[in-house]
């Protein structure tokens, strides 16, 4: 027997950052502040990353390119791995993105590719709470999007990978 089943997503689009409460629209602006420490001499599109703890701090993060293509890192990941290896016990609330470049005007938000959002899926379930994504797009919209799942609902887990009565390990 066949199952068909939908999936969907709820997001809130604003047509700009000034229609954002003041708390999100900060973060923005601290994602647009990160674009200064992008090194993209390759693509020339520079990514910045925001993300909001608990306590109040602001971490930011910026895409880092490298001759050698798999090399580099996304703004996401950047930021995401500081969080991590500096505020280990603390809890992310929100992450705000946005890009630019020289080339062309970008017209919509800038998406996480699917390695940044698995990342982002992980620091969910560690914290056991969704964290807010703002993608804002410079002198245009922003799209506020509760949680990993809601661009990528078959994230990859696997409980038995962090079994903690696993004699083997």
């Amino acid at each position: 027997m066949v199952t068909e089943k939908t999936l969907s997503i709820a997001f809130h689009i604003y047509n700009t950052i000034a229609e954002l409460g003041p708390e999100d629209k900060q973060l923005c602006l601290e994602a647009e502040k990160a674009l200064n420490s992008s090194y993209s001499p390759y693509s020339g599109f520079r990514v910045g990353a925001a993300i909001l703890l608990e306590s109040g701090k602001i971490i930011h993060g910026s895409n880092q390119e490298n001759a050698a293509f798999p090399s580099g890192l996304c703004a996401e990941r950047a930021a995401l791995f500081n969080f991590g290896s500096n505020y280990p016990n603390e809890k992310i609330t929100h992450i705000a993105i946005t890009s630019y470049t020289d080339k062309f005007v970008v017209e919509n938000p800038v998406t996480p590719c699917g390695a940044c959002l698995q990342v982002l899926a992980e620091y969910e379930r560690k914290q056991v709470s969704e964290i807010e994504v703002l993608l804002y797009c410079l002198n245009g919209a922003v799209w506020k999007i509760k949680g990993a799942k809601a661009f990528l609902p078959f994230l990859f887990f696997e409980n038995r990978l962090n079994r903690s009565d696993d004699k083997t390990a």
